[in-house]
């Protein structure tokens, strides 16, 4: 059932200024992205991450004073699923030509102390103001393995959307799969540059919820490409323009109600999830809304300006096909 009863709005009409929306907000991306870059997180810069449980609840905004005071102001602190447990993450040490010097009152803690000495030290600097802190764990991540996930997670970006370039061509037809593609496309850039913009950590997370963003967006595209599928097949001798607008007002109420219930969900856990996966739900967030809007005003606007037609779907009738039932 239709909740907005039958729509008629005229969507490819207002295909010119979609495209020239859409343009200018993938040119900031893309901006964004090259003067600013991304705020990686430890995932893809490497670095040491500490698990720290206290007895009682702590302020996050004192033990930032407390490691800044000891040398160490690029900590980045945030609770590790309780007020109890905090996630202390240091950005890569820098290396030196002695790595087992040992630390005294003038060096830096944070130059020529190898990852086991740094987890004891940030214990040492947190016991001097709570003796209840103790580490429950303490990971480090190498620079070199960064690389690789930043080099495996862009490949398996691009290799979901050639993927699904070819399954949209198997299903439909390549205008169709271009169409999703440029759409995708769309909504990846422009989410990323979100992220770019406003500075907000992007680690593995953010790269599955940008994965995440690119099933449920193609999800709406082939739901609004099966209709017009539909139509083009049903015999209607309209234009190519009114089929297409026809198809996205009949599926409109669909698209509108899996975004708003898709976004209950993923406001919650923004607002309720914790640090850990903030940035998780707020990427998926983003992602919903552009992709809502792209596959409402860009997927099908793409196909419809590659020229699509009602005989591109129409398969076509195989000479002698009737006399195929003789023996």
């Amino acid at each position: 059932m239709n909740i907005f009863g039958d729509t008629n709005y005229d969507i490819t009409g207002k295909k010119k200024i979609a495209m020239v929306f859409s343009s200018i907000m993938i040119v900031i991306a893309i901006v964004a992205i090259v003067i600013k870059g991304f705020n990686f997180g430890l995932d893809f810069t490497g670095g040491t991450v500490i698990v720290v449980h206290y007895e009682e609840a702590v302020e996050l905004e004192d033990v930032r004073t407390q490691l800044s005071d000891a040398g160490y102001a690029d900590a980045v602190v945030k609770n590790f699923g309780s007020s109890r447990d905090i996630e202390i993450t240091l950005p890569p040490i820098e290396e030196t030509t002695d790595m087992a010097v040992e630390v005294t009152e003038n060096d830096n803690p944070q130059t020529g102390t190898d990852e086991a000495k740094l987890s004891n030290i940030i214990l040492e600097v947190l016991q001097q103001h709570d003796a209840s802190a103790r580490i429950s764990k303490a990971d480090f991540v190498g620079s070199q393995v960064g690389d690789e996930l930043v080099e495996k997670g862009s490949l398996a970006l691009l290799y979901a959307i050639f993927g699904i370039l070819v399954y949209v061509t198997i299903r439909f037809e390549w205008r169709f799969s271009l169409g999703a593609i440029v759409a995708l496309v769309h909504d990846v850039i422009i989410t990323a540059g979100v992220f770019a913009i406003w500075q907000v950590e992007f680690d593995l997370t953010v790269l599955a919820a940008l994965l995440a963003v690119i099933g449920y967006s193609l999800n709406d595209t082939i739901v609004v490409f099966d209709r017009i599928r539909e139509n083009f097949l049903s015999g209607r001798k309209a234009e190519t323009e009114a089929i297409i607008n026809t198809s996205i007002n009949q599926t409109l109420s669909r698209t509108v109600v899996t975004s708003f219930t898709t976004m209950l969900v993923l406001f919650a856990l923004y607002i309720f999830g914790g640090d850990l996966i903030n940035s998780f739900a707020f990427a998926l967030i983003i992602g919903v809304v552009i992709g809502t809007y792209s596959s409402i005003f860009v997927a099908s606007t793409a196909t419809l300006a590659l020229g699509v037609s009602r005989e591109d779907l129409i398969p076509v009738a195989k000479e002698g096909g009737n006399l195929d039932h003789i023996p």
